[in-house]
Order: structure tokens, then C-alpha cells, then sequence
């Protein structure tokens, strides 16, 4: 199997740079080993005009049955013979990727110490392949090069044989790409891609993949429109790995659409925030919870949100109570749910009690079609983490298209911190904290909320009132606002004998 990757130049910028970056002389033949065969990397044309770097791989088809140990491509059974008589010395798959990591190590990172403007820049590269075997065929392959920013993404199936057009088209395909893009990328797309479309690894799937394949696809892979696919295919459908890359991925795109870095949003699981540092800090935490409770079933919601549920207090809380029958725990932060999902012992839950409850990966700035049909959601702590510019993205996304009959918010009262005596003058509770707010602001803010969207707000005390400062939490001298949708407010609800009823008042 074989690939070539060529561009062109001009006297002031020569093409034999491309052996600069490939860290490859244009003079030379060279040989190297890899985990399955020989790789070869020479030079058919190097001139001032043009380049081609050619890099062969002899696979040898004995040594690939050794390691997987008689089981054939993979560790897949395969009939006798064709452990040795396949397209694995041919065809284009993840073998080659294998040769490309180890050949074109330095040049996969962008690494070029001679010439590192080249390395940094687009180059006008045509990259062949003869032989690719695209389980999907043809259209897969330009869904998968094509929003990558190719000028250029040129598949012909191969036939079965020529001489036979009537027994049509063979499972394999020519590709040519063609554009200007940096030689790193293009060597990351075709490490990524290679395996994808031959749907096989040739070697275990270890959890490192996942970092790997992250690697590789930083800059492109997030915003793929086939990255649950791309995931899936390359970590060989092993779900936990898959999700586990989804995941991370989500929150690479959503850095990137607030600009930010992943550490700045990813940032759910931190050191104990002062009110959380004693005793009576704790006891405030949890008269906060309950008082969410309380308010939830007053509400006589059975399906609640846990908006920015961090590492799953309250979610735990709320599975506790047979009235919720179902439970989202929503947060950006991928390793906050993992550790709610520890916490929760979702894995050994019983199958009744895991149907009441989900953990998602969101960010609560952007519309979200799974958070529509809710009775209820709480914004517990969550909207000081926002920044203040992305406030009416939050606003929108929760009152003005999840739209739950009942939302019920606290934030921290910013003039109950003089009374943290750890925590030094000016300085936020929470170092991720973008504001807190006083109780006449945060009041103002509901109120607006709740007149724009059509609901009705009211204040539920809680926690210790400072007759100077109120309580920790802020909400105009109380602790927590609940808005209620529309006509939801002219009711309420009562338990008796664990049967949930609807009166008017």
C-alpha cells in the first residue's frame, strides 16, 4: 500500500521544502520499521517547480496473523486462508495510518525547525491514494474529506474487473485531494480518516486511543458533521471509549464558540468554595437544596432539570423523592459528570431506578431541543458562572424555548461576603464567579426575566438573615426566586398519602 503527497513552488519558495517538513531528504531512499511491515519513503520527482514524497508500506501478512495471534484482521475470525491471502498489503487502512504516525512523527505535529513559517502556513498539496476501502463507498468518502477544506475531493470506485464492467464496482476507490491546506492537517485528516473508512483496526483499541484520536483531530474533528461517526468507527465501536471522546469533543466546540479555553469551562470540579468550607457553610448548602425541593413539589413537578447540576447534589436529592419520575442532570463540564455519575452509582443501579435518570453533556447558552418538556427546572449557583455578555443567551435558551412551567433560581448575595471572614475584600466566592450580585439586582434581573417571557416570579426565604446584609444567597433580602409559566401560577399542590393533586386557589 501507497500514498503520495506532492505541491509546487517557485524560486523564491521552493517545492523540495516539502522535504524540510517531512524531516525526509529529497536525495535520499530510506528505509524504516514498523509494528507490521516496512516502510519505504523516496522521492520520484524533487525540483524547484514540484515535489512528490512517495511513502510505500510492505506489510507482512504472516507477522499480522502472529499478532492477533491467529484471529485474523483484527482479532476478527477470518477463515483460515484468508488470515493470509487479503487486501491487507494493499489497500489503504489503518496500518498505513500506523506508518504514517511513526514515519511522519515530527511533521503530523507541525514540527519544523529549519523551516517553521512553512510549517505554520497552508502549501497547495495534492495527496493519492490508489487503493482506500470505503465501507459506504464513494459518498462516505467526500462526506468525510469534503467539509474539511479541500478544493478537491476526486473518489472513483474501483471495479471489481475491468474486463467485467457487468459485475459493477469493488468495495475500494481511487482518491485524489487536491487544496491548500497546512501539511500537518492534511497528515492528521488522513491518520483519522484512513481506518475510519476501512472500519477496522488492525490492533487492540486501548483507552489511549481516545487521546489520540483528540490529537489528531484538534482544529477539525469537533465541528465535523460525521464526528459520531468518525468516534465511532475509529474506536472500533467501543461505546465507552466513544463517549468518552464525544464528549471531550463537545466541549472542545463549545470553548471554541465562546472563545474560551477547555480549562475555562471545563472547571465544575474545584477546590471547596468558602461557603463550603465549615460546618455552618454545609448546613447553608443543604437548607438551600431543600428548600429547592420544597419548591419543586409545591410546583407538583414530576419531571425537573438539574441546569448545571456540577457534580450531582441535587440530582442525587432529588431521586431520593418518588414524586420526581424524572430526573436531568445537565453541566458542561465532562468531568463534573463523571463524577456525579460515580456519585450516583449509575452503573449499578437497578434498571427501574437508572430510567429515572440522565446525565448530558450542555452548555446552557445555546438552544437545546432535549430540554423542551420539562415541569420543572433549577438553575442552582449557576448563573454567576455565566458572563454577563452571554446572560441573555442563558435567559433565552431556558425561559424562551425550554420553557418549564416552573424554574427556580439561586445565585449568591454579594453583600453577605463581608461576612466570610476567609475570604479577602473584593474577591467573588468561587474564582470562576463572572459577578454576584447584590439582592436589588438580582431582583431586578428576575423580574425582567419573568415580565419578558411570561411568567410570574416570586421569593422563597432561606438560610440565615443578617439584618445588615440578608441572607448568603441573594434574592431581595430572601434566598431563592421561582418563576412559574403563565396560568401555572394560579395553582399549587399538596401531598396526601403519597397521591400528587392539582387544586386552584
Amino acid at each position: 500500500m501507497f500514498l503520495t503527497i506532492s505541491t509546487t513552488g517557485s524560486p523564491e519558495r521552493p517545492a523540495t521544502d516539502l522535504g524540510f517538513l517531512l524531516h525526509k531528504h529529497p536525495g535520499k531512499a530510506q528505509t524504516f520499521s514498523t509494528s507490521h511491515g516496512i516502510a519505504h519513503v523516496l522521492y520520484p520527482e524533487a525540483s524547484v517547480e514540484r515535489c512528490t514524497a512517495a511513502l510505500l508500506l510492505e506489510v507482512d501478512p504472516v507477522a499480522l496473523v502472529r499478532r492477533g495471534k491467529g484471529k485474523g484482521r483484527g482479532g476478527a475470525p477470518d477463515a483460515a486462508l484468508a488470515q493470509y491471502v487479503n487486501d491487507r498489503p494493499y489497500a489503504a487502512s489503518s496500518l498505513l495510518a500506523v506508518a504514517l504516525s511513526t514515519v511522519f512523527k515530527s511533521a503530523l505535529r507541525g514540527v519544523c525547525k529549519a523551516l517553521p513559517e512553512r510549517a505554520a502556513e497552508p502549501l497547495p498539496l495534492r495527496i493519492e491514494v490508489p487503493a482506500v476501502p470505503a465501507r459506504g463507498g464513494a459518498e462516505l468518502v467526500g462526506s468525510l474529506f469534503g467539509p474539511l477544506g479541500w478544493t478537491t475531493v476526486d473518489v472513483k470506485p474501483v471495479a471489481l474487473d475491468e474486463t467485467f464492467p457487468a459485475w459493477g464496482d469493488s468495495r475500494y476507490v481511487q482518491l485524489v485531494l487536491e487544496g491548500e491546506l497546512r501539511l500537518a492537517d492534511a497528515l492528521r485528516q488522513l491518520y483519522v480518516l484512513l481506518p475510519v473508512l476501512d472500519d477496522a483496526k488492525h490492533y487492540w483499541v486501548a483507552p489511549d486511543e481516545v487521546d489520540k484520536l483528540l490529537r489528531a483531530g484538534d482544529g477539525w474533528l469537533a465541528d465535523h458533521p460525521e464526528r459520531q461517526l468518525i468516534t465511532s468507527r475509529y474506536l472500533s465501536r467501543r461505546w465507552g471509549l466513544t463517549r468518552e471522546a464525544n464528549e471531550r469533543l463537545e466541549l472542545v466546540r463549545l470553548a471554541e464558540a465562546d472563545d474560551l479555553t477547555v480549562e475555562a469551562i471545563d472547571n465544575a470540579v474545584e477546590d471547596p468554595a468558602p461557603d463550603e468550607e465549615t460546618e455552618k457553610t454545609v448546613s447553608l448548602a443543604v437548607q438551600r437544596r431543600d428548600a429547592i425541593l420544597t419548591a419543586l413539589r409545591e410546583s407538583g413537578a414530576g419531571s425537573v432539570l438539574d441546569l448545571g447540576c456540577g457534580q450531582g447534589q441535587l440530582v442525587h436529592a432529588l431521586l431520593k423523592d418518588t414524586l420526581f419520575t424524572k430526573v436531568v442532570g445537565v453541566d458542561v463540564s465532562v468531568r463534573a459528570l463523571t463524577v456525579a455519575a460515580r456519585r450516583l452509582k449509575v452503573e449499578r443501579m437497578s434498571e427501574r431506578q437508572a430510567e429515572r435518570v440522565t446525565l448530558m453533556q450542555g452548555s446552557l447558552t445555546y438552544t437545546d431541543k432535549r430540554l423542551k418538556g420539562y415541569d420543572a427546572a433549577v438553575l442552582s449557583e449557576v448563573i454567576e458562572h455565566v458572563d454577563l455578555p452571554r446572560l441573555p443567551a442563558l435567559e433565552y435558551a431556558v425561559f424562551g424555548t425550554a420553557r418549564p412551567a416552573t424554574v427556580v433560581v439561586t445565585t449568591p448575595n454579594v453583600e453577605y461576603n463581608v461576612r466570610w471572614e476567609t475570604l479577602p475584600a473584593g474577591h467573588t466566592r468561587h474564582r470562576d464567579h463572572r459577578f454576584e450580585w447584590t439582592r436589588e439586582e438580582f431582583r431586578a434581573w428576575a423580574d425582567t426575566v419573568a415580565s419578558r417571557h411570561g411568567y410570574a416570579v416570586r421569593y422563597v426565604p432561606v438560610g440565615p438573615e443578617d439584618p445588615e446584609v440578608g441572607p448568603p444567597t441573594n434574592e431581595s433580602g430572601q434566598s431563592l426566586a421561582v418563576f412559574t409559566l403563565g396560568d401555572q401560577s394560579q395553582k399549587r399542590t399538596y401531598v396526601s398519602s403519597g397521591v400528587k393533586k392539582l387544586q386552584p386557589i
